[in-house]
């Protein structure tokens, strides 16, 4: 068995147990066990049972801790596409994760009871997120505004990008398997997400009547009468 290969199989094998039965109870013994290797392994590989955590936790995260969502516009990038750009990006690493598997279960566990050595870890990757939107959103939110106040305006831009992914099992109930899949995909929440919080910023025109947000390409009426780079183009 190759170093690679047997480190590989170490990790394959701790993501489960480590989701189901927490880091406490899931024993190095198990997880040699169900890896096929013997016990001086995960010290050989990662220097302890800690550090394997760890190595599974990032291992389990869409974003692998790696990506950021800061990323580089062109000058002169509109919000609103700044904006689109980033729900798209948030949208897609948390649908891209299935609910029963054992990525999901770990990252909910560790969200919700977080292990000492890694909350640092999580909160960093969290708050790169979260400095990033707000860098966003400063560019049109007014300069007096309290902190609180834009940390609000950006946590409720978030909180609409997780509740798809923490009720993913309930909306198709209420809208329908069919429509769930035709109009509920990045593309289309991404579209609404955006234009909803524009509108509740006052940087579109109300929701009434709107179908869509494409911000890369704005209809003459939009242009016109709203100043905005932002389309409604039907396309929904």
């Amino acid at each position: 068995m190759s170093t690679d290969n047997a480190r590989e199989r170490i990790l394959e094998a701790a993501g489960p147990l480590f989701a189901d039965r927490g880091y406490e109870k899931a024993t190095i013994r198990e997880i040699c066990a169900s890896a096929d290797v013997n016990l001086a392994a995960v010290n050989y590989h990662f220097g302890g049972k800690e550090a394997l955590y760890r190595a599974t936790v990032a291992m389990a995260h869409p974003a692998r801790f790696k990506e950021r969502f800061a990323r580089e516009w062109p000058e002169g990038t509109s919000v609103e596409q700044k904006l689109h750009d980033f729900v798209e990006n948030l949208l897609t690493r948390l649908l891209s994760i299935e609910t029963t598997s054992w990525e999901w279960r770990l990252l909910m566990r560790e969200i919700m009871d977080p292990s000492p050595f890694c909350r640092e870890m999580l909160a960093e990757h969290f708050r790169t997120g979260f400095r990033a939107l707000r860098a966003i959103l400063d560019e049109v939110l007014p300069p007096g505004m309290p902190l609180a106040r834009r940390q609000q305006v950006v946590l409720s831009v978030v909180a609409q990008c997780v509740y798809y992914r923490s009720a993913s099992n309930i909306v198709p109930m209420l809208v329908g398997e069919e429509q769930y899949r035709e109009e509920f995909n990045v593309s289309h929440l991404t579209n609404h997400i955006t234009h909803f919080s524009l509108a509740a910023l006052g940087l579109v025109p109300p929701l009434a009547g709107a179908k869509s947000i494409r911000p890369e390409h704005p209809t003459a009426e939009e242009a016109e009468h709203a100043g905005s780079p932002v389309t409604d183009n039907g396309r929904d």
